[in-house]
């Protein structure tokens, strides 16, 4: 299925590091994995893990140490020329984790919405531009008149839907999600989930969705794929990642998720995912392999063998 469709986002190898030459620290270790058009693809880990970085990577914030980032085929990763680097800002957008520190307190929602357009250096009247700011908070089931007020005149979710409104109103067509309901009451989380879902059918939008939580990142993901310490440990379609989690780490994030049923919550039982477990060596070292088609997993030969017999092959 996934051969038919067009490859929007090509990630090969990526390594970011950090840190001196001479004491790097690496945050990302040569991770790979594709995005299709028209789909949300989840990245989840705990705090730490390398998701972050991995986005900013993509949108060119953080430099790239080893490997290739591709839009459309086109390599937007390291140095590239400046007519590239512009078209990587206009379609390609960002929605921050915390819709409050992302927005500049002293500007007006005005200012902050059509920043892109006017860094840009587009060639709008100011008619237009107003037009297209209204249009925007619109879209995202704002009134057109808040434009006048400050970012702190209004609630989380409200603030994280300005947010929106100034990714669309570049009109990209890849949007990186960086954990944009974590900072959200759990009632107004549900609201931007929906909206997200409903701009990306209206604007044929494509996502890259990073989080921590798997209950949410299965709501609204086509994939996932679980990164720990810098290394993808397992990628598969949502239902398929649930369904049969292979990788003991996938596992264990699976185990914390909280359960509605006060008696199940307090009856389950947490896995604890020990990295010391796997012993690789040069003779049995830890590969990357696609099991199932779509369902890739890393682990040792052993491992892997292991995980094939979980699957019936």
């Amino acid at each position: 299925m996934s051969e038919n469709r067009e490859k929007l986002l090509e990630v090969q190898d990526l390594t970011v590091t950090f840190g001196s030459k001479r004491h790097p620290f690496t945050a990302v270790d040569r991770v790979s994995f594709d995005i299709y058009r028209g789909e949300t693809f989840g990245l989840v880990g705990e705090s730490g893990s390398g998701k972050t970085t991995i986005g900013r990577a993509i949108i060119r914030v953080n430099p790239v140490a080893g490997g290739t980032v591709k839009y459309k085929g086109e390599v937007i990763s390291g140095k590239v020329s400046r007519e590239t680097d512009r078209r990587v800002i206009e379609n390609i957008q960002m929605i921050f984790q915390d819709p409050m520190a992302s927005l500049n307190e002293r500007a007006k929602v005005d200012y902050i919405i059509s920043e892109g357009l006017l860094s840009m250096k587009k060639h709008i009247s100011e008619e237009e531009r107003q037009a297209k700011v209204a249009q925007a908070l619109t879209d995202v089931g704002l009134l057109p008149e808040f434009a006048s007020r400050f970012p702190h005149e209004f609630s989380g979710g409200q603030r994280q839907r300005i947010g929106i409104a100034r990714a669309l109103i570049m009109e990209p067509q890849f949007i990186i999600a960086d954990e944009p309901i974590s900072a959200l009451d759990v009632s107004i989380r549900a609201q931007v989930l929906n909206l997200m879902s409903s701009l990306q059918d209206t604007r044929d939008l494509t996502y890259l969705f990073i989080a921590h939580d798997l209950s949410v990142v299965r709501f609204i993901s086509d994939r996932i794929g679980v990164i720990y310490r810098g290394k993808l440990m397992e990628l598969a379609p949502s239902e398929e990642l649930f369904a049969h989690p292979l990788h003991p780490y996938t596992r264990a994030l699976l185990s914390a998720i909280p359960m509605p049923n006060p008696i199940t919550e307090r009856n389950k039982k947490v896995l604890i995912y020990d990295p010391t477990a796997h012993n690789y060596t040069a003779e049995d070292p830890a590969l990357w392999e696609e099991l199932e088609p779509g369902h890739f997993v890393r682990g040792s030969r052993r491992e892997l063998e292991e995980y094939r017999k979980k699957l019936g092959q």
